[in-house]
C-alpha cells in the first residue's frame, strides 16, 4: 500500500519567516526543525505570495536533483562540506525546511520532477504516470526537443524521468536524455578512439555508433518502452557532434568516488555550454554509498560540491548564461539518525533527519543573501521551476513558491 501524501490541509497559518543575512544561516537552520515544519504559513499559500507572478528575467533553469540520499546534516549543517553550495546560496534564497517523504529513492526524486508524491519500490522500473516538468515545459511553451536535457547517473530507473505515461504528453513531450554509464563505457570510448584512423569504420563499429546515437532517444534503452524524443535533423547532427566531442573529452577519465555524479554535472555543464538549453536537469545518486561508509557518502558530497561550483562559475563566466540562469538543488530525501553497524548510514528511521531536506535556489528572479525557515514540500519544486519558466503544472499537488522570488 502506497503511502498517504502530506496533504496541504496538515499546514497552519503563521507568520512567514524573514530573510536572513549569512551569519544568521546556521542558527536558522537549526531553527528550522520539528517546530517549524508544525507551525508557519507554507511560502506561496497565502497573502501576496498568489499575486500575479511579475515577468520573469529567468530564461534557462538548472534543476539538481541531489539524490541518493543526503542528510542536511552534512550539507547546510556542514558548510565546510559545501563551500560551493553556500556561495550559491549567499548570493541567492536557502529553504531549510523542506518535507521530503520517504518514498523510495526512485519514488522520492521522481517527485521532485512531478510535482507528486509517488511511492516507488526498490527494484520498481516503470515510467510514472504523472507528467514531468520536462513534459509540462514543452508541451506548455511549445518547446523542442534540444531545448530540454537531463543528465543521469546510472542505473534503469533514473533513464525513466525523461517522460511519463501521459496520454495527453508521454515521449512527445520528453526531455533529450544522457545515462553516463552507457555513454562512457569502455567499449564506446575504444570506438571513439578508433575515429582518429584514417580508415572510416567498420560496419560493426557504424552499427555502434548508431547504438549510442540511440541512447539519446530513451526508445533504444535497454529496460525502457515506448517512442522516443523526436529532434529534428540539424540537432541530431549535432548531438553527435557532442557525442564525440564528450567522449573525446576529459570527463570520459574521471574515476573514484562519486565519478558517476560528477560525470553527470561535467555532461551537464558542457550541455549548457554548446546547447545553452531552456531546461537542464542533473540526476545524482552515488550518496547512497552511504549504506556501507558514512566516510564515502561525505566524500561523494564534497565532490558533487566541486563540481557544481565549477558548473556555476561556467555560467556566471558566460555572458549569455550569466543573467539569465537560474539553479535549484535539493536532495530527494535525507538519511537516518544514527549510524548503523557498518559505520553508514540507512534510510528508514522515519527521523527528521530522514523526512527534512534543504532547498538552495539562485538566479536573476529569486531573492539573495535569504534564508526562509517556513516549511515546503519537495514536490513544489517542479511547479517553482514551471512557473519559473512560463507554464503551468495541473496535474501537479505541488504549488509555485512564489515567496523565493524577489
Amino acid at each position: 500500500m502506497r503511502p498517504q501524501a502530506r496533504g496541504r490541509g496538515n499546514r497552519h497559518d503563521g507568520r512567514d519567516a524573514h530573510g536572513l543575512g549569512r551569519r544568521d544561516f546556521l542558527r536558522a537552520s537549526a531553527l528550522a526543525g520539528a517546530s517549524a515544519l508544525a507551525g508557519a504559513t507554507v511560502l506561496g499559500r497565502a497573502g501576496a505570495a498568489f499575486a500575479a507572478p511579475a515577468a520573469r528575467r529567468t530564461k534557462r533553469v538548472i534543476f539538481v536533483a541531489f539524490a541518493g540520499g543526503v542528510r542536511s546534516r552534512e550539507c547546510i549543517g556542514t558548510p565546510a562540506n559545501i563551500p560551493n553550495i553556500m556561495s550559491i546560496a549567499e548570493k541567492g534564497v536557502v529553504l531549510p525546511a523542506v518535507r521530503a517523504a520517504n518514498l523510495g529513492h526512485y519514488g522520492a526524486a521522481l517527485a521532485l520532477f512531478t510535482g507528486c508524491p509517488d511511492a516507488q519500490g526498490i527494484r520498481e522500473n516503470a515510467r510514472g504516470e504523472k507528467p514531468t516538468i520536462f513534459e509540462y515545459l514543452r508541451k506548455g511553451t511549445g518547446l523542442p526537443a534540444q531545448e530540454v536535457w537531463l543528465s543521469t547517473t546510472a542505473g534503469a530507473q533514473t533513464l525513466n524521468f525523461s517522460h511519463s505515461t501521459n496520454p495527453r504528453y508521454g515521449a512527445d513531450y520528453g526531455a533529450n536524455l544522457i545515462s553516463t554509464d552507457g555513454l562512457f563505457n569502455a567499449e564506446f570510448r575504444d570506438l571513439v578512439a578508433k575515429f582518429g584512423n584514417a580508415a572510416p569504420p567498420s560496419d560493426a563499429e557504424a552499427d555502434r555508433v548508431q547504438r549510442l546515437v540511440r541512447s539519446l532517444d530513451d526508445a533504444g534503452l535497454e529496460g525502457t518502452a515506448g517512442a522516443g524524443v523526436r529532434n529534428d535533423a540539424e540537432t541530431s547532427l549535432r548531438i553527435q557532434r557532442y557525442i564525440l566531442e564528450e567522449l573525446r573529452g576529459d570527463t570520459a577519465d574521471i574515476t573514484g568516488p562519486g565519478a558517476g555524479d560528477a560525470k553527470s554535472i561535467r555532461v551537464a555543464r558542457n550541455l549548457l555550454r554548446i546547447f545553452k538549453p531552456t531546461l537542464t536537469a542533473v540526476v545524482l545518486q552515488n550518496a547512497d554509498v552511504a549504506h556501507g561508509s558514512f566516510n564515502a557518502y561525505v566524500d561523494v558530497i564534497r565532490r558533487n560540491d566541486t563540481e557544481l561550483g565549477l558548473l556555476w562559475k561556467a555560467v556566471q563566466d558566460d555572458p549569455e548564461l550569466r543573467d539569465t540562469t537560474s539553479i535549484l538543488i535539493a536532495p530527494e530525501f535525507g538519511r537516518d539518525a544514527n549510524l548503523n553497524e557498518r559505520n553508514g548510514l540507512d534510510h528508514g528511521d522515519s527521523s527528521e533527519d530522514l523526512g527534512r531536506i534543504f532547498l538552495v535556489a539562485a538566479g536573476p528572479d529569486f531573492k539573495q543573501g535569504k534564508t526562509l525557515a517556513t516549511p515546503v514540500d519537495s514536490f513544489d519544486l517542479c511547479p517553482t521551476v514551471a512557473e519559473l519558466l512560463g507554464t503551468k503544472t495541473p496535474d501537479a499537488q505541488g504549488k509555485p513558491l512564489r515567496a523565493l522570488f524577489a
